[in-house]
């Protein structure tokens, strides 16, 4: 049987595509969780799922990961260090492997964004164009999940550097839901989806959010990019990864993620995660 796959398929996003495959009846066997270390794969083994092993950053692998794949979603690599150049090596795998169609994770707005993290993502799909591989391009918004809410009201604050800028933000599992929905759907091949939250909010409308349910006082701190950078170096954060949040929240308040688009209620055929579910998810947990 023709087989979808999925790389990074233990990562958070991995495992909720998955999950949203096998919701939309794919049979476990046919899906295909493409992951760096299988032992912790276990529990998608447990499924009924494929396991397959191969590294972003190992060329030799991907022949035999995407034997018999008809369907590949190519999740983004978390690892900063020549991106594209990971991301193509996938690519020309699929092309080899006679791939179908390859959907790729990719920013909002990737085209146009000046956000440091645009680059990697605009790189890969120019890679996706020049191959010739049928692909879609995914840009996804961020993700809700990306705001820790427990520890806003730990610490009192939100701390950032995106001013007033809006955000349309959805769950992780919206992002599932829409990457599930162009793996098993037709008609995509050649669509690049904006994906974004229905509804945006600033930083300030956040962390009131937060206050609100979690019954304490809590201030969000608009900082300079250059201190939150090193703030958040000082918390500890690689220097690669605070340089590209830093540059991520003044990428917000030029408004790179905000976005009018329908695309993700369309997709995934209800409404998009609200700040407010958001919030009481992590509170939840």
């Amino acid at each position: 049987m023709p087989k979808i796959a999925i790389t990074a398929a233990t990562g958070h996003l991995g495992q909720l595509v998955v999950q949203a495959l096998l919701n939309r009846g794919v049979p476990a066997g046919d899906i295909v969780a493409i992951v760096r270390d299988p032992a912790k794969a276990a529990d998608l083994a447990a499924k009924g799922v494929e396991v397959r092993q191969a590294d972003y950053r190992q060329p030799g692998g991907w022949p035999a990961a995407l034997a018999g794949v008809e369907r590949l979603l190519l999740i983004s690599s978390n690892d900063f260090n020549d991106r594209v150049g990971q991301h193509r090596t996938v690519i020309e795998a699929a092309k080899a492997a006679g791939v179908k169609l390859l959907a790729y994770t990719s920013l909002l707005k990737a085209d146009t964004a000046q956000m440091s993290l645009a680059a990697d993502h605009w790189g890969t799909e120019q890679a996706l164009r020049e191959s010739g591989v049928p692909h879609t391009v995914l840009r996804n918004g961020w993700y809700l999940e990306n705001y820790n809410v427990r520890q806003a009201l730990e610490t009192g604050a939100v701390l950032g550097a995106a001013g007033e800028g809006r955000i349309h933000a959805a769950a992780r599992q919206d992002y599932a839901e829409a990457a599930a929905a162009v793996l098993t759907g037709q008609g995509h091949a050649g669509k690049v989806y904006e994906l974004a939250g229905d509804q945006g909010f600033t930083m300030a409308e956040l962390t009131a959010e937060i206050a609100r349910q979690g019954g304490k006082t809590v201030v969000y701190q608009n900082l300079p990019a250059a201190e939150y950078g090193k703030m958040l170096e000082g918390f500890g954060l690689p220097v690669p990864v605070a340089q590209m949040l830093a540059s991520s929240d003044t990428g917000i308040a030029r408004g790179e993620l905000a976005s009018s688009s329908t695309d993700l209620r369309d997709l995934i055929g209800h409404p998009t995660t609200t700040l407010a579910e958001g919030v009481a998810a992590q509170l939840s947990s």
